[in-house]
């Protein structure tokens, strides 16, 4: 077994506990995902954990390839009746072991990432360990799979504050390493953590 699902499971179980007590208000609440409340965001980690290759590949085939409508498809799959049933989907595939593409460091980047984007609108602060966030910004400055990330901080000097993080040339922006991993990801919002000349250039492209 790869060395990280260890540490997906971690991300995956403090989430779920994080979320245990909300009320239905906030499980309707806006999530960083534009368009998607905290539940369809949760419901959507659900139907990620869920998904061997082989069933992702017959969704895609399903949907004729239209990539958007399988997400869609599989979100709506986990979302259930009521919020305590889209959390209860997630619990049971919180310990799995199956990703439909891409390396097991992108399951837990999508793991801390979306979980990121349902606890910040609810306040939910996590303190993760930074040898996690830290391998996260690694393999997110190095890609552009799935998330554009790579591309989004060229020409920029990204620094962790509270960790070893550290890659890029040009204008420089630093602050804690989730925000770089969320800002890298898109998530403007985490832009307001960063200091820096090239933190404008930043959220800009996010």
């Amino acid at each position: 077994m790869n060395a990280l699902w260890p540490t997906v499971h971690t991300e995956r179980a403090s989430l779920a506990a994080d979320l245990a007590d909300l009320t239905d208000r906030q499980w309707a609440t806006e999530s960083l995902c534009t368009g998607l409340s905290v539940r369809e965001v949760l419901a959507h980690l659900a139907s990620a954990a869920g998904l061997s290759w082989a069933r992702w590949m017959a969704g895609v085939i399903r949907c004729r390839f239209d990539f958007d409508k399988q997400v869609e498809m599989r979100l709506a799959e986990q979302l259930g009746g009521s919020p305590a049933e889209t959390l209860e989907n997630f619990r049971r595939v919180a310990a799995n072991t199956t990703t439909p593409v891409g390396p097991v460091v992108a399951c837990l980047g999508e793991t801390v990432v979306h979980g990121e984007d349902i606890r910040r609108p609810l306040g939910i602060g996590r303190a993760y360990p930074v040898e996690t966030l830290t391998r996260l910004a690694e393999y997110y400055s190095g890609t552009d799979l799935v998330v554009v990330a790579k591309g989004r901080i060229g020409g920029l000097r990204l620094a962790a504050t509270d960790g070893p993080f550290a890659t890029g040339s040009g204008l420089p922006v630093s602050g804690p390493t989730l925000a770089l991993v969320m800002a890298m990801t898109g998530r403007a919002a985490y832009c307001d953590d960063l200091e820096g000349e090239g933190v404008a250039v930043l959220r800009e492209r996010c």
